[in-house]
């Protein structure tokens, strides 16, 4: 219980997992009314919050080659953002876990926009981190439909991953490019997705 609303018992898991990827400024409306909102989004927050600290995040390990493949990138100056929906505080975490704090160029969280993904607007900030590239060039790496979606809105390539649990169907419906299996998989067909060794951008 969460407030006044039996989480648990009122909705489905499987209409809760296909909103993973969103901000809660974006999540909460699909299942509550702006009332229910305005007296328990806060408390369903710092519980959502506290679940995953107490519960969860001691759990949680990276992917094969997460690092590996963010060194390569490194190596041929390819600039990376992380651009998530979860707070800063759990973003330095994640780094962290996954081993690549000090290979990251920058971030942003749901905290730097006003509306989190599917919308835009962290794509939008995210593309002005980087320096001397053009929109069109930015690719996006994403394990949900609303990272494919948001990148479209931004104007970006997106790239879609199977390891978030999506299906390659949801993934090319939303708009994604090209399918990859994990980071294991864009490392082992890196030049496949970043141009690398073809001349131009």
């Amino acid at each position: 219980m969460v407030g006044a609303i039996p989480i648990a018992d009122t909705f489905d898991f499987q209409k809760i997992r296909a909103e993973i990827g969103k901000g809660g400024d974006q999540l909460l409306p699909v299942f509550l009314t702006e009332e229910e909102i305005t007296r328990d989004g806060k408390s369903i927050e710092n519980h959502r919050s506290d679940l995953l600290k107490e519960r969860y995040l001691s759990k949680f390990t990276a992917f094969p080659k997460v690092r590996s493949l963010f060194l390569r990138l490194k190596e041929d100056h390819i600039q990376t953002v992380l651009a998530s929906s979860s707070k800063s505080a759990e973003l330095e975490v994640y780094k962290k876990i996954a081993k690549i704090d000090d290979l990251v160029d920058s971030e942003v969280s749901s905290e730097d926009v006003t509306q989190s993904k599917p919308a835009a607007d962290i794509f939008v900030v995210a593309v002005k981190k980087l320096h001397s590239v053009f929109p069109q060039d930015v690719v996006v790496i994403g394990d949900t439909p609303h990272d494919a979606t948001a990148a479209r809105k931004a104007g970006l390539k997106p790239i879609g991953v199977l390891c978030g649990g999506v299906s390659d169907e949801k993934l090319r419906d939303a708009g994604c490019a090209a399918i990859y299996k994990d980071p294991e998989d864009l490392l082992n067909r890196y030049e496949t997705w970043t141009g690398a060794g073809q001349t131009g951008s």
